[in-house]
């Protein structure tokens, strides 16, 4: 999948990223570590996104994986899910999701829109 994304999209991302940091750090922090988690285990952030989002995973849904290690990672996923401001982590989601769970996680990881912005393949 190809996807374009502005600076101003990508910009307006990362201001709602940091606000949530700011309100609700607790659900930020969790959503980080899903994030790292994600990273650790070289699953394609599309993936991770579209299991937060009750998606459809598809194509993005890893190939070669260990069935325990999937269960473990859809167990941590599950458990951000349970938190009580899950709900205003799945309106940023929601929100933003036309520049890319793979870009929302970048910038939530601290990396600069000036950087995400263009054409992406998504995989």
């Amino acid at each position: 999948m190809l996807i374009a994304s502005s600076y101003d999209e990508l910009k307006n991302a990362q201001l709602a990223i940091e606000k949530l940091n700011a309100t609700k750090p607790s659900i930020h922090k969790k959503f980080l570590n899903v994030i790292r988690l994600t990273r650790q285990l070289q699953f394609g952030y599309q993936f991770m996104g579209s299991l937060l989002m009750d998606e459809e995973p598809g194509k993005f849904q890893p190939r070669c994986q260990d069935d325990y290690v999937l269960s473990i990672y859809r167990q941590e996923i599950e458990k951000l899910k349970t938190d009580e401001r899950f709900s205003e982590l799945k309106q940023l989601l929601d929100s933003y999701k036309q520049i890319s769970y793979a870009n929302i996680s970048k910038l939530a990881l601290g990396e600069e829109p000036a950087a995400l912005v263009g054409p992406t393949v998504i995989h």
